[in-house]
């Protein structure tokens, strides 16, 4: 069973029998379906539905020699708004299945973003014309608990001053992989102002007040991270077919917006904008080609 089925409204889902049902259930009634015929083993299939605001389960498959679909394996997904980077992505198969893992060196995070892939077939189709490459990518991330923190109170100059710091240390991490000494020295000396800093904050201060926000790893698997952002927009909506209320979020963390879905019953607190929220997320990208 995938441990974030209830990440979009099916929570009351334990028995291999009840997922079962709800895989026949996305291949009798699609909304999407996308085949690739040439594919080596067979015809590979790619079933989604939808059962909320842009959120739903994938199923994949290939078709046997007597024409019947033989389920791989299935996915929740939520798909996001908007574009999240431009970054050059690299794409892998995972060793077990046909599905993909994705990786995106984007600056502003500082770390390599790894997802796994919303759309393999599309993505089979494209790279088999020699097409792939360059294609915008919409992050989005699946939450099993969350919770909403206060804001930090900023004034104009500080918001001013950290806009023009991150433009700075963006700009020197890039030289810094082209091979700048310079960039890389002052990106080392930034790195111990930083920590002289909270050093000396952390005696009296709150380490939430001292870091607003953050976006980095979580455990062994390569596709989770631990984020704190600011709520820039929430949508509260419900599953079609349980019933179970759940919140689209908007995040800005670390200067990068995206969108999370978690269920309602998961997360601490209330949501509003400006607010901060604060979890595990389960990293997804889409592709557009």
């Amino acid at each position: 069973m995938h441990s974030y089925l209830r990440s979009i409204g099916f929570s009351k889902i334990t028995k291999r029998k009840e997922m079962q049902e709800l895989i026949r259930d996305v291949i009798d009634s699609y909304d999407e379906k996308y085949v690739v015929e040439n594919h080596p083993d067979g015809a590979f299939a790619e079933f989604s539905k939808n059962y909320g605001c842009d959120c739903g389960i994938t199923v994949c498959g290939q078709y046997d020699e007597d024409n019947q679909f033989q389920v791989e394996y299935s996915f929740p997904f939520f798909r996001g708004t908007g574009i999240t980077t431009q970054e050059k992505v690299t794409i892998e198969r995972h060793a077990d299945k046909e599905s993909f893992a994705g990786a995106c060196d984007d600056l502003r995070i500082g770390v390599t973003l790894i997802f796994y892939l919303q759309n393999p077939a599309e993505y089979i189709l494209e790279s088999s014309k020699g097409t792939f490459g360059g294609q915008p990518l919409t992050l989005t991330g699946l939450a099993k608990k969350g919770t909403i923190l206060l804001p930090v109170q900023k004034d104009k100059e500080a918001v001013i001053v950290a806009q023009e710091s991150t433009r700075n240390r963006t700009n020197l991490i890039e030289a810094a992989r082209n091979g700048d000494e310079e960039a890389m020295e002052s990106l080392t000396m930034e790195d111990m102002d930083t920590y002289s800093m909270i050093s000396e904050r952390i005696v009296n201060d709150d380490i939430l007040t001292i870091v607003d926000s953050y976006f980095m790893p979580y455990g062994i698997e390569c596709d989770q991270y631990n984020i704190m952002g600011e709520i820039r927009d929430v949508v509260s909506f419900q599953n079609v077919l349980t019933g179970e209320n759940l919140y689209q979020m908007t995040v800005e963390s670390n200067d990068m917006q995206f969108d999370i879905c978690i269920n309602k019953q998961d997360l601490f607190g209330e949501p509003q904008v400006g607010r901060r929220f604060k979890g595990i997320i389960w990293l997804q990208g889409q592709l557009h080609f």
